[in-house]
């Protein structure tokens, strides 16, 4: 039996959002057919008009549930697929017209249960929106955390673009209430089943990320939260390079000091290092997006993601390892109910 696929998409008061997928959905290169379940995760504005507009068009299941979160949403749609192999996208993504077709060939040629595409920034994003996709996507930042292609057969997918099989599915059953985390919790639990995860490098998704600076740090915030838990719950999975946000910011502020109180002329060495590195990041940015506005942007981007996630990271560690009470207890914003 040949793939067929179904997206699965929740969406929560995004109906503009939807129309910008469906939109980039009808002009896939793609030739075979596949369907669109969209769930409606208890939004209190629907996304049902739009969706009919493209029900002439495309192959859509629109399902509507109350809010248990975008993992549940997920499992949920998934459960009603009719494909055999699903593709797991967020509301705010946008994708390029060859991707199903580059989807399809690469598990044609290398089949793997679960994959991971890498997420760009398209040319109408806004400058905010640039400076934070270089952000979360750069090897010089958290951007290679997760793996890229030097680890492409052990690539952890985010769930804004990422595939997973039926059999997978079943096997796991999907995602869990965690969020954010639940994508890497699932990618660790698809390994522990037995199956295999990949990067398909060319399968990106234009992500817009609708946030501003506060809520970027809110976001990146919870995912330092949720990586000791994560370790909690699987444990040889942590790594050392989860620790880089918290001690940069530990070594930022110990190099400003002593380059204020230390020594002349040594105590000015630590704090040139952070600015050469700044340098290496505001020129990387500078080339990827021909723009200086972006290039310093990012740098703004760089520091909130450094601290939000260090603070988050930090803050956790300490309280699940030293703190008898759960995870669910201690970061309740972090869960949503069973359903």
């Amino acid at each position: 039996m040949g793939l067929f696929f179904s997206f699965v998409i929740p969406v929560y008061n995004r109906p503009n959002e939807i129309m910008e997928l469906l939109e980039s959905l009808l002009r896939q290169t793609y030739d075979r057919p596949y369907e669109i379940v969209i769930v409606e995760d208890g939004s209190t504005l629907s996304s049902e008009e739009v969706v009919a507009g493209f029900k002439d068009r495309l192959s859509i299941t629109y399902l509507t549930k109350k809010n248990t979160g975008p993992g549940d949403s997920r499992n949920y749609g998934m459960r009603h697929a009719k494909g055999n192999y699903f593709i797991v996208l967020d509301s705010d993504c946008i994708l390029p017209p060859h991707y199903l077709t580059e989807v399809d060939e690469s598990l044609t040629h290398f089949p793997v249960d679960c994959y991971g595409g890498p997420d760009a920034a398209h040319p109408s994003f806004s400058n905010v929106q640039k400076a934070i996709n270089h952000t979360m996507t750069s090897f010089l930042t958290t951007g290679g955390i997760r793996g890229k292609k030097a680890s492409v057969n052990k690539f952890q997918p985010r769930s804004f673009n990422m595939g997973i099989s039926k059999e997978a599915f079943k096997a796991t059953g999907g995602y869990g209430n965690i969020h954010p985390g639940e994508d890497p919790d699932l990618t660790i639990r698809i390994w522990k089943a037995g199956f295999g995860t990949r990067l398909i490098p060319n399968a990106f998704v234009y992500h817009k990320r609708r946030i501003n600076w506060n809520k970027f740090y809110v976001q990146v915030n919870k995912f330092g939260k949720v990586r000791p838990i994560l370790n909690l719950w699987h444990r040889g999975t942590a790594t050392f390079s989860y620790w880089f946000p918290t001690l940069f910011c530990f070594g930022f502020l110990g190099a400003l000091t002593f380059w204020i109180f230390g020594p002349q002329p040594f105590s000015s060495w630590p704090i040139l290092a952070f600015i050469g590195y700044f340098g290496v990041v505001f020129f990387d940015a500078l080339l990827r997006n021909r723009s200086l506005s972006i290039a310093f942007l990012s740098l703004i981007a760089l520091g909130i993601q450094f601290y939000g996630y260090g603070l988050g990271f930090l803050k956790s560690t300490i309280l699940v390892n030293f703190s008898k009470r759960k995870p669910e207890a201690l970061f309740p914003d972090l869960f949503f109910e069973k359903v």
